[in-house]
C-alpha cells in the first residue's frame, strides 16, 4: 500500500473575502517522491507551499499531512509535525544576530540534539554547501546566495520527512545551484519527499522529476519530459 506524505482533496484557499487563490486542488505525494512546482507569479505557488508547511489552513477541502487531517490536529501536536518538515523561504528568514553555524543549528537545538553532535554535523554541512570560510559570519555580512545556502542548510540539517523550498536557487549561480540540487537529491534518496518551487526551466530540464504546475489557482501534474506549453498533453488528472 502506497504511503503518502501529503494528500489534498478539492482544496480551496482564499485570504479574507478575496477570490480563491487555490481552486479545487487535488493530489497526493508518495513518501520519497520529488516534484518541481511551477507557475506564473501570482498563480498560487507560495500559497500551496504554505499549506504544506502548516502556515495556512485550507478554506475548504481536506489536507492531510503524514496521514493526519490538518484541520483536526490538536495545537499541542503541531510542533512535533512541524519538526518533520524542512522549509526554505524565498526571503531566507535568518536571525541576523546569529552566525551561520547557529542559524543552521536551530532545528537541532529545538529538537534537543546533543551539542557535541550539533558541532559535528553543522560545520560539515555548511562546508558542503560552500560556506566553510563563513561558519561564524552573520547574515548581514553574507551575499544573497550565501544567505540562501545557510537557509537551505538549516532546512535540511535534521533530515526532514518533507522538504518544501520556495525558489531555493534563485540567488545562486549555475554552479552553486547544481551543487545544492545534488544535496536535495541525496536527501531524497534517503527518503525525504521534496517539493521545489522554481521558475528555472533549465533546472527542470537538467533534473528529471515530474512537475506540479499551477495556473490561475488550478493544479496540473505533468510527468517527466512534459511541460505546460505542450498543447498535446493529456489532462493533468491522468497524472495525479
Amino acid at each position: 500500500m502506497t504511503e503518502y506524505v501529503t494528500e489534498f482533496d478539492a482544496v480551496g484557499l482564499r485570504y479574507g473575502q478575496g477570490t480563491e487563490v487555490l481552486k479545487d486542488v487535488s493530489f497526493a505525494l508518495p513518501a520519497g517522491s520529488f516534484h518541481f512546482l511551477t507557475g506564473e507569479s501570482g498563480a498560487g505557488k507560495t500559497s500551496l507551499l504554505s499549506l504544506l508547511y502548516l502556515a495556512q489552513s485550507p478554506t475548504r477541502g481536506c489536507v492531510k499531512l503524514f496521514g493526519k487531517v490538518v484541520q483536526n490536529i490538536a495545537r499541542d501536536d503541531l510542533p512535533e509535525i512541524r519538526r518533520k518538515i524542512g522549509v526554505v523561504f524565498q526571503d531566507f528568514r535568518l536571525l541576523d544576530h546569529l552566525s551561520a553555524v547557529d542559524n543552521t543549528a536551530l532545528p537541532l537545538r529545538v529538537a534537543g540534539y546533543p551539542e557535541e553532535e550539533i558541532q559535528k554535523r553543522v560545520p560539515e554541512l555548511l562546508m558542503w554547501v560552500g560556506l566553510g570560510a563563513h561558519l561564524n559570519a552573520k547574515p548581514p555580512t553574507l551575499s544573497g546566495g550565501q544567505k540562501q545556502s545557510v537557509a537551505i542548510a538549516r532546512a535540511v540539517i535534521n533530515r526532514p520527512q518533507l522538504l518544501v523550498a520556495d525558489e531555493p536557487t534563485g540567488n545562486m549561480d549555475d554552479k552553486s545551484a547544481a551543487r545544492l540540487m545534488r544535496l536535495f537529491i541525496e536527501l531524497n534518496k534517503r527518503g525525504t519527499t521534496v517539493v521545489i518551487a522554481t521558475h528555472n526551466e533549465g533546472l527542470i530540464r537538467t533534473f528529471p522529476y515530474p512537475r506540479m504546475h499551477l495556473s490561475k489557482g488550478r493544479l496540473t501534474i505533468y510527468p517527466v519530459g512534459y511541460s505546460p506549453d505542450q498543447a498535446y498533453l493529456k489532462s493533468g488528472n491522468d497524472y495525479v
